[in-house]
């Protein structure tokens, strides 16, 4: 078990006042097999006058507030204690199926309806035969599902570069594919697309990892980063997470915040100002292990 102490600053400085906003706050990481809840908090400065939390339709914890003070400055503070016992992946254990088979599952199983959701588009990733085309590689014909998408999660790692100068969020799928280039988010939505792209059923993951510094430096408090991966359906076996930008089955050091559709249903934070002209972003992330036992 690994027990962290996650801390998520966010601070927004704008040119000019902000005289009304709306945000909201996916910042509360979701309580699932393998991954307890102990505590959260969100703190946000200036104070709003409203504060709403709930569940969206996806089963993730989100914040709704209002503020209505003039400000030039906004930051939002996450705190949470999250107990992390998610087992590495036994891919001997996996089901046997091949991936054609999984298509017609989900495409006649009326049980899977809801499942059968994360087939289609959504604002960020669309079905597009070039997706298909490179997913095509991994998805030789008779090729038991799972190792079809470890594989694809391994040739994303190796022939893309990680490269956070090159995308933003609004960076076309064809352009990262032409390019090879681009971030945690971007290999998220190609390896969705690719899935979609063969009839199978992906979501989009966000929440955190915990990084270790080399042998011999010290860990930096704030350096670590919002992080974004996969989970792919398997008939017979559920919802398998993959992590394409690192090449590895997430287990006990990811820690899950939200899913959905794309980076769309689960951006940590979002909303609407009037007013602030031109703003400046800075985030900081400290994922700490307080405790880690076999």
């Amino acid at each position: 078990m690994n027990r962290y102490q996650i801390t998520h600053v966010t601070r927004y400085e704008y040119e000019a006042p902000v005289v009304h906003a709306h945000h909201t706050a996916y910042l509360r990481p979701r309580d699932l097999e393998g991954q307890e809840l102990v505590k959260s908090a969100v703190d946000w400065e200036p104070e709003p006058v409203t504060v709403t939390t709930s569940f969206d339709y996806f089963g993730n914890a989100f914040d709704e507030i209002e503020l209505l003070s003039t400000h030039d400055l906004l930051q939002v503070r996450a705190t949470s204690v999250v107990e992390v016992t998610r087992q590495p992946f036994d891919r001997a254990k996996a089901p046997a199926l091949t991936w054609e088979h999984a298509v017609r599952v989900l495409r006649e199983d009326a049980a899977l309806l809801r499942v059968r959701e994360f087939c289609y588009d959504s604002p960020h990733v669309r079905v597009h035969p070039q997706l298909a085309s490179y997913a095509a590689a991994s998805f030789s014909p008779g090729r038991p599902l799972v190792d079809a998408i470890l594989d694809l999660t391994r040739r994303i790692h190796t022939e893309f570069t990680y490269d956070p100068l090159v995308t933003d969020i609004s960076t076309p799928l064809a352009r990262v594919l032409q390019h090879k280039r681009g971030v945690c988010q971007d290999f998220a939505h190609l390896a969705i697309g690719c899935l979609r792209s063969l009839g199978l059923a992906a979501r989009y993951v966000s929440g955190y990892l915990e990084t270790r510094p080399p042998p011999g430096r010290p860990r930096l408090v704030g350096s670590d980063a919002s992080h974004a991966w996969v989970s792919a359906y398997v008939p017979e076996l559920g919802w398998l997470d993959i992590d394409p930008t690192n090449d590895l089955v997430p287990s006990d050091r990811h820690v899950t915040l939200a899913w959905g559709r794309d980076f769309s249903d689960a951006s940590p934070l979002r909303g609407v100002v009037l007013g602030g002209g031109a703003q400046r972003l800075r985030v900081a992330v400290d994922v700490e292990a307080q405790t880690a036992k076999a």
